[in-house]
């Protein structure tokens, strides 16, 4: 997921939804004074999570109740939120999407039953993000919760609540972005949790720039743009552990060439803090410390925005000379003639490089003979944007170990922001 005209990468470039056989989709102010609580409703279940305290489970399934159709390729968690300082007011909520390139946490508030005070803006008002994708915008007010995930907490941690009944109207330069996202169905999750490099959303550039299109300061009556201290945005709840918080590991089993209906997985926090997160001999890819990036070499050409992103889908990236679909609903993926075995090389800011294999199957014929079918290992289209990019997507994580190292972290083979498999 890439955020659109963003100065740091949101992950979410495209979301698939699965129908009979396949049918893939492009996934697609005001407020009631500063302070108040948000007063949303839904509910939430949760699953079972390893035993270890700094892991949680992790899968990819069809998504949780309320969507119109399956998900595909998409990475699903539970996280616990509680009123800040309570044991006792809390909530666990299920099929939160796992995203590697982004920041912070967002839950959808029709999956949210607790009231969570408002952050407050700089000048006393309502703090309201707009979160705007490649192809869409969520807008919802930042709330402070205790973040609870297996056996970690982040206290007093800003998230942002998608879709809040309190804050419904949208400034025209947040909602000119595209389709809201601001339902469980439009969405295709109750929520989504950025473990990307950075700490924040936006991080210093929006203390002294007002300008980005993601914070606002809400009244009663109207919105404007606000600079924000980092303190008070929307921030990734692992960097705020007390232990265990420079980074974390992804692990997910293999797929096969024709798909699965589930995919089980984990998620380690921290890098080198236990014995369950030792660094090892894996490829260590620095990235840009601005935008978290690093270039992918791939048919002649360099793309220098490439990204590893477990909110993406699919592999997303330009190639001309592969057959695009021509059926109106998935005519924004590749669909070759016949699977294509490809190759390109990675390279790191540290000038690391790694050759890395991967596959580009008919989209159109993905799961045709099995409509349960969610996960696949061979998805992929062309990147909707004109910057080089190569968005390495889900596919690019099953049957991988891969460590994201956050901005500043201390590892043993190195110093975050880098990604490594």
């Amino acid at each position: 997921m890439i955020l659109s005209a963003s100065p740091r990468p949101v992950s979410r470039v495209w979301r698939f939804a699965l129908c009979a056989a396949i049918s893939l989709t492009v996934f697609s102010c005001g407020g009631d004074g500063g302070g108040d609580p948000l007063n949303v409703g839904g509910s939430g279940s949760s699953t079972t999570t390893p035993a270890a305290s700094n892991v949680v489970a992790l899968i990819v399934d069809s998504g949780p109740s309320g969507t119109s159709s399956p998900d595909v390729n998409t990475l699903f968690t539970t996280v616990t939120l509680c009123v800040p300082g309570s044991t006792t007011n809390c909530q666990t909520i299920d099929h939160i999407q796992i995203d590697t390139a982004s920041s912070g946490l967002r839950i959808l508030s029709s999956a949210l039953t607790l009231s969570l005070p408002v952050q407050q803006s700089e000048n006393g008002d309502s703090l309201v993000e707009c979160a705007q994708f490649v192809d869409g915008y969520s807008w919802g007010p930042v709330g402070l919760a205790d973040v609870k995930i297996s056996g970690e907490t982040a206290s007093n941690t800003p998230v942002q609540v998608i879709g809040s009944p309190n804050f419904t109207n949208v400034p025209a330069d947040c909602s000119a972005t595209g389709p809201a996202e601001d339902t469980v169905a439009q969405f295709g999750a109750n929520g989504i949790i950025g473990v990307g490099v950075f700490t924040q959303d936006c991080g210093t550039n929006c203390v002294s720039n007002a300008d980005y299109g993601y914070y606002y300061a809400c009244s009663s009556t109207a919105c404007q743009e606000t600079t924000v201290a980092t303190a008070n945005q929307v921030t990734d709840p692992v960097t705020l552990f007390s232990t265990d918080n420079n980074g974390v590991i992804i692990q997910l089993a293999s797929v096969a060439a024709a798909g699965a209906a589930t995919v089980s997985g984990s998620m380690t926090f921290g890098i080198d803090t236990q014995s369950n997160n030792a660094s090892g001999n894996q490829t260590v890819l620095k990235v840009d410390p601005i935008y978290g990036q690093f270039t992918t070499k791939f048919n002649g050409q360099d793309f220098t925005a490439s990204v590893l992103d477990t909110g993406s889908n699919g592999y997303f990236f330009d190639d001309g000379s592969i057959q695009q679909c021509t059926s109106s609903n998935i005519s924004d993926f590749y669909c070759p003639s016949s699977t294509l075995d490809l190759t390109a090389t990675l390279q790191g800011e540290n000038g690391t490089s790694v050759n890395v294999d991967f596959s580009i199957a008919d989209a159109e014929n993905l799961g045709a003979d099995d409509a349960t079918l969610v996960a696949f290992s061979n998805l992929g289209g062309p990147y909707p944007g004109t910057t080089p990019t190569f968005d390495w997507g889900l596919p690019f994580f099953y049957g991988r170990t891969v460590y994201t190292a956050f901005q500043s972290a201390t590892t043993s083979v190195g110093s975050g922001p880098y990604v490594a498999f």
